[in-house]
């Protein structure tokens, strides 16, 4: 019996008492959802005034169909797709340089890594305030391009919405990035790098050799958490371009759930983009993972 006890609940079972709230907190909040999605993805389900009560019938494949078949559903999904393009390369590289750049002793390096990470923290209504007035037509991008912007006016413009809120995003969160890879290259000897330089390696050199290399498990992470960004877009698109225009070109299929589950009531279709949203960024993650199974 006290090896059975001891099976289930390790050496320290006290280390459960400790996780038990963390663990209702994931089944409350992420479990029951999800499985309550899925639930209504199978059936014809639409919201009621509280204490009426009608039919649901199981309908089976049918709101996936629907989904399948929407041209708006393709049309946000297609919109992420060219997001995460421009937003998971830049967050990537402009991420690790420039932790690579606040890691080495520069004046003011501190006020440095505190300005990059205050955009992160800050709200994003008052950051998309900000970034409306930047791609006006007075904004300063037009200003600073000169005869060289594309376009007078940037997120009304149906083919430089979705980058335009890709760059923002990228430049919101890259304070965040930072801070992990600058955690990550503390973990690189200093000895690699000093071996480098007696090789008569460039900057360059050692950046391709020792840093990339070092920090190889930090940047799956950022990819990582970069693609869940992209997959969870919703307030960027819902703020600056009035939610999904021009012409849905700048829609996420979160957007589009909120927008056909609750203003147009129709939770059974959301619920079946939201599992379809859950299955491919799940492999997304399968494909990475296998990728850097392989290379290890």
């Amino acid at each position: 019996m006290k090896r059975l006890g001891r099976a289930v609940l390790g050496h320290q079972p006290i280390g459960l008492i400790f996780g038990a709230p963390y663990a209702v907190f994931i089944a409350l909040l992420f479990a029951y959802p999800l499985g309550l999605a899925v639930w209504i993805s199978f059936h014809h389900y639409f919201f009621t005034a509280p204490g009426v009560s009608v039919p649901r019938p199981y309908v089976g494949l049918e709101n996936y169909r629907a989904v399948i078949d929407d041209p708006a559903v393709r049309q946000a999904f297609l919109n992420v797709a060219v997001f995460l393009v421009i937003n998971v390369p830049l967050t990537v590289a402009l991420s690790l340089l420039v932790a690579t750049a606040l890691n080495a002793a520069i004046p003011f390096r501190s006020f440095f890594r505190t300005s990059f990470y205050v955009p992160y923290v800050t709200a994003s209504v008052a950051m998309v305030g900000v970034w409306l007035f930047m791609f006006s037509s007075g904004g300063v991008v037009n200003h600073v391009l000169g005869p060289l912007a594309p376009v007078p006016v940037w997120l009304i413009n149906q083919n430089w919405a979705m980058p335009s809120i890709a760059i923002y995003v990228t430049w919101k969160s890259l304070g965040f990035f930072i801070l992990l890879y600058l955690a990550a290259l503390q973990t690189v000897p200093k000895e690699l790098y000093e071996s480098a330089m007696v090789d008569g390696a460039s900057w360059w050199g050692r950046f391709k050799a020792v840093t990339i290399p070092g920090v190889r498990q930090a940047t799956t992470l950022v990819t990582i958490l970069a693609v869940i960004t992209g997959a969870n877009l919703f307030t960027e698109p819902y703020l600056m371009t009035g939610g999904g225009g021009p012409n849905g070109k700048s829609t996420s299929p979160v957007l589009l759930m909120y927008q056909t589950g609750i203003e147009q009531n129709h939770p059974d279709f959301a619920s079946a983009l939201g599992v379809l949203l859950v299955i491919g960024v799940l492999l997304v993650f399968g494909v990475q993972w296998l990728l850097e199974r392989r290379r290890t």
